[in-house]
C-alpha cells in the first residue's frame, strides 16, 4: 500500500511537473509568435506593395491586398539599375570579404589566444575600441588613402576595409574561444612532431570550424547590408552593389513607392535565400558553441 501510494505520489509530481514545462514551453511560444509577428510585418508589406500598381496603392494605402498582379515596379526596377551586374558586384564583395576575414580572424585569434603573444590582452582590447569606432570617423582617412593608392571607386578599396573591420571583431571573438582551447591537444601534437602551422590545420581549424562557418555567414551578411563606405567609394554604376543601386535610383526620383518596394524585395530575396541555405550550419555552430 505504502509502495503504491509512492509511487501515485512520484507519478503525480511528474505530471505537474511536465504540466507546468508544458505550460511554459507555450507561453515562449506565444511570445515567439508574437515577435515574430512583429519583425514579419515590414516584410510583408513590402511583399504586398511591390505587386501593387501606383493607382492601386494610391487608392486602397498600402495595408491592403493588391486588386491586381502588378509586376511593372519588378522589371522596371531591374532594367534601370541592371539588377544581375549589382547582384554579382554584392555576391563577389561580400563573399570575398567573408572568406578573407575568417582566414585572418583564425590566424590572428591563433597567435593571440594560443601561441599566447605578449601583451596580448591590450592588442584585444585596442582591437576591440578600433571595431567600436564609427564609419563616419573613418570616412576621410580612408578616402585619402585609397586615393593616393589609387584603389578609389574600386571594389578591391571597400573589400580591403570590410575585411579590416570585420577580420578585427572576428580575432576578438576567436581570441577568447582560442584562449580555452585543450591544451592536452596541443602538448599532444607537439610531442608528435607537429609544427604550429600544422597544429593551426589539423587540430585548430577542424575543431573550431563550426564557429568559423558562423563568423563567415555573419561577415557575409553584414558586408552585403552596408551602404555608408560602399555609397562614399563607389561612383561609378558599374561597380555599385545592390544597396547602393537602391538609394542612388531614389534619389534620382525615378521610382514611386511600388517600385521602391520592389527595389527592396529584390534586395532582400538573395540575403534571404543565402540564409536558407546556410541555416542549418548556421544551427550547428551556434549549438556547438552552447555544447562547448
Amino acid at each position: 500500500m505504502t509502495t503504491e501510494l509512492m509511487t501515485t505520489g512520484k507519478s503525480g509530481r511528474r505530471t505537474r511537473g511536465r504540466s507546468r514545462k508544458t505550460a511554459s514551453d507555450w507561453a515562449i511560444l506565444v511570445v515567439a509568435l508574437v515577435i515574430g509577428f512583429f519583425i514579419a510585418v515590414p516584410f510583408l508589406m513590402i511583399l504586398i506593395n511591390s505587386f501593387k500598381s501606383p493607382e492601386d496603392y494610391a487608392t486602397s494605402g498600402p495595408l491592403s491586398l493588391p486588386t491586381e498582379l502588378y509586376t511593372d515596379g519588378l522589371t522596371s526596377f531591374w532594367e534601370r539599375v541592371n539588377f544581375p551586374e549589382k547582384l554579382w558586384n554584392s555576391i563577389y564583395i561580400s563573399g570575398l570579404v567573408a572568406v578573407f576575414a575568417v582566414v585572418i580572424s583564425m590566424l590572428n585569434a591563433f597567435a593571440l589566444g594560443i601561441g599566447r603573444v605578449k601583451g596580448r590582452t591590450w592588442i584585444v582590447v585596442l582591437i576591440l575600441l578600433a571595431n567600436m569606432l564609427p564609419q563616419e570617423v573613418l570616412l576621410y582617412p580612408l578616402y585619402f588613402m585609397f586615393k593616393q593608392v589609387g584603389l578609389y571607386d574600386s571594389q578591391w578599396a571597400i573589400i580591403i576595409i570590410f575585411t579590416v573591420i570585420q577580420s578585427a571583431f572576428g580575432t576578438y571573438l576567436l581570441a577568447s574561444v582560442y584562449g580555452t582551447f585543450p591544451k592536452e591537444l596541443l602538448e599532444a601534437a607537439s610531442l608528435d612532431g607537429a609544427s604550429r602551422w600544422r597544429i593551426l590545420w589539423t587540430v585548430v581549424f577542424p575543431i573550431s570550424r563550426p564557429t568559423l562557418s558562423v563568423l563567415l555567414i555573419f561577415f557575409f551578411i553584414w558586408t552585403w547590408n552596408e551602404f555608408l563606405i560602399p555609397l562614399t567609394f563607389l561612383i561609378s554604376n558599374s561597380t555599385q552593389t545592390v544597396p547602393v543601386a537602391i538609394t542612388v535610383l531614389q534619389g534620382d526620383r525615378l521610382m514611386d513607392v511600388t517600385t521602391t518596394s520592389a527595389s527592396a524585395l529584390l534586395g532582400l530575396i538573395p540575403t534571404l535565400i543565402f540564409f536558407l541555405i546556410f541555416q542549418r550550419t548556421l544551427t550547428r555552430g551556434i549549438t556547438a558553441g552552447a555544447v562547448k
